[in-house]
């Protein structure tokens, strides 16, 4: 079995203009790997007229590798900073060999991975924007003997192309988030030919 999602329904379908809440049930279409755990979360409310936002966790072995969130915002009006109604905004946290953490490179590619989810995954978009952060701790005097660690953070935003009719199918764009979060991780692709199926519900880590 190679995708897992679950969602736990809340008020953010129920609320808001209809284009908005065929965006959110969209968003709950989408087909995640059974190692990301994924669930709906309280989204802010100060951002945006209307919000909705889903957590995932990458979790191996019963190992927590990475988690992550994506949250989508809606202004009927429009925003000239997003150039559309719509934007998404997601953070990817991963842990990381504390060699790697050390790579210069690593920063622009992490932001490739971005990039290239959404575009392998087919989720049109423009106006993105966001960073990496990577940051490594070591550890000296006596706690030299702790082993050192590295973490990489991707912030990004950007905005969701809509339809000729303004509608918003957000599927691509959680399965890209999703992407992000394995390959963050370092989760090998999954093969190609390999048809992703929904999982069966509330078995976290199964």
């Amino acid at each position: 079995m190679v995708a897992r999602h679950e969602t736990h329904p809340g008020s953010a379908a129920s609320a808001g203009p209809a284009e908005f809440r065929a965006a959110v049930e969209s968003m709950r279409g989408a087909t995640l790997r059974p190692e990301v755990f994924c669930e709906e979360m309280p989204a802010p409310q100060r951002i945006a007229p209307w919000s909705a936002a889903l957590s995932g966790d990458v979790t191996v072995d019963d190992e927590d590798l990475g988690t992550g969130r994506i949250i989508l915002l809606h202004d009927p009006a429009g925003n000239d900073a997003w150039d559309g109604t719509f934007r998404c905004v997601t953070y990817a946290r991963a842990d990381l060999d504390p060699e790697l953490g050390n790579d210069p490179m690593l920063a622009g590619v992490g932001w490739s991975w971005l990039t290239e989810a959404l575009d392998a995954h087919g989720a049109a978009f423009h106006a993105v924007s966001g960073t990496v952060t990577c940051v490594t701790t070591e550890s000296f005097g006596g706690m030299a003997d702790e082993p050192g660690t590295a973490q990489l953070e991707i912030r990004a935003s950007w905005t969701p192309d809509v339809d000729e009719d303004g509608a918003l199918d957000m599927r691509p764009h959680v399965e890209a988030w999703g992407e992000l979060l394995c390959t963050a991780v370092g989760l090998p692709p999954v093969p190609e030919g390999v048809t992703a199926i929904p999982s069966r519900r509330g078995q976290r880590g199964s």
